[in-house]
């Protein structure tokens, strides 16, 4: 597998040239790696006009994903606006007022997408709802939603793997999606990964049209390195637009950090990396079921992401990552019902099993009793355009009931909306704030 964008960019910092361009370090060492961060400079390639040593490594990124792959330097969040921007495009050129059908977990980005974008948006809600992180829902009840519609959507967006590790049925929902004429995009941040798999499960591998991954979550890329995944055989606009989409959101001064991450990762993907993998999910499947038989309950089909439910072990999960901390372990979220832990092959085994010792090390308490809130569809008021555009002010969220939310100020992880932007905040959204700890909020002036 060759690796062109670090090859153009080693020979060009071990060659001394006199930077006269951007940036302005001039690869002089601050941090120690600005030798290695340049421009589109020439033989450098440009990201959205890719005809070198770019388009190359994207070829090369394509052949090891099975399907046409781009590269994004920041983060599935540009590539979720660019996949939206197309199912705009393309329910355009059909004629139609593009309207989204999205899975409520969906990340803030899909709003600001939106804001942006003006798309209507139909929630899906599965029968069996649990935490507001999760939205598992089946092939059936996406058929139901769609035979039952008065109109189709241009699309089903869904988030899957989730941030509990719930991984949806893609290859059904896919098979429902495509005998209604309706695409199908995946937002699989949390998933790049699972091509990779001695069965592939990942969205493209499953029948989805588009999908998005996080290089940097679950491969060894640098933050904001990311792929939007394009079907084969799909409507020729999604293909044919795909690079001006990531052009429309992105920024024109790229990170060649970025990018060589992205291109270093096609070889690691190239040498043995599907068989460190499996053998890493067999060892991850031994430390979940080693917790269990101590225990511990855990939740998510996925298969490198531990996420605990310590309650019936006597712990919330936020006490629980305090607890990891002091002990030399930082996970990636906690709330009070759950501890997510994401590893990785290069975690190793030792990893692992340091893990797994500080957990078993832990008494068994008295399990928690407090339960999360029930989620309930709050009142659309506005549409997130309309809201985002209002006039707002920021109040504490016990003086927000009855108020319209303006902007869906929620943190990353897990950047997933209780109340979206657009509705209207009631008790029961008062009681989720209450208890997931948010403390204000940006809402619509009322005049």
């Amino acid at each position: 597998m060759t690796t062109p964008i670090c090859d153009f960019v080693r020979k060009y910092n071990e060659n001394g040239i006199l930077r006269l361009h951007m940036p302005g370090h001039k690869g002089k060492p601050l941090l120690g790696m600005e030798g290695l961060d340049l421009t589109e400079i020439a033989g450098a390639d440009s990201l959205y006009e890719a005809d070198g040593i770019i388009r190359e490594s994207e070829e090369n990124a394509s052949a090891l994903f099975g399907c046409p792959t781009f590269y994004s330097v920041e983060g599935s969040s540009h590539c979720i606006r660019a996949m939206l921007y197309l199912v705009c495009l393309h329910a355009r050129e059909r004629g139609e007022k593009p309207v989204i059908l999205a899975g409520r977990n969906a990340h803030k980005t899909f709003l600001s997408a939106a804001v942006l974008l003006d798309f209507g948006i139909r929630w899906l809600i599965p029968e069996k709802t649990g935490s507001y992180l999760s939205c598992l829902l089946t092939a059936e009840e996406v058929d139901r939603v769609l035979r039952e519609a008065d109109r189709k959507p241009a699309a089903v967006y869904l988030t899957s793997p989730d941030y509990l590790g719930n991984t949806a049925d893609i290859a059904g929902i896919a098979k429902v999606c495509h005998a209604h004429d309706v695409l199908l995009v995946v937002d699989n941040a949390h998933g790049a990964y699972l091509h990779f798999l001695p069965e592939p499960v990942h969205p493209m591998d499953l029948g989805a049209d588009m999908c998005c991954d996080s290089a940097h979550k679950t491969l060894p890329a640098l933050t904001g390195a990311a792929y939007l995944h394009s079907g084969r055989g799909r409507p020729d606009i999604l293909a044919e637009n795909v690079k001006n989409a990531l052009a429309l959101f992105g920024s024109t001064s790229p990170s060649y950090l970025i990018l060589q991450s992205l291109d270093a990762v096609n070889g690691y993907l190239a040498d043995g990396y599907r068989e460190k993998l499996a053998d890493f999910a067999a060892a991850a499947q031994v430390c979940r079921e080693t917790l269990r038989e101590h225990g511990y309950i855990l939740t998510g089909s996925e298969p490198t992401k531990l996420t605990v439910c310590p309650k019936p072990y006597g712990y919330r999960g936020d006490v629980l990552a305090g607890i990891l901390r002091t002990r030399g372990i930082e996970c990636e979220f906690a709330d009070p019902d759950f501890l997510v832990l994401m590893t990785t092959p290069e975690t190793g085994r030792e990893g692992l099993d340091i893990l797994t010792e500080v957990l078993l090390s832990l008494p068994r308490k008295e399990s928690v009793p407090e339960k999360p809130p029930w989620f309930v569809l709050p009142e659309k008021v506005m549409t997130p355009r309309e809201a985002a555009f209002a006039p707002a002010c920021t109040l504490p969220a016990e003086q927000c009931r009855g108020r319209v939310l303006a902007a869906a100020n929620v943190g990353c992880p897990p950047a997933v909306p209780i109340v979206v932007c657009g509705e209207r905040i009631d008790a029961m959204a008062l009681e989720s704030f209450r208890y997931y700890g948010i403390k204000t909020c940006c809402v619509v002036r009322e005049l």
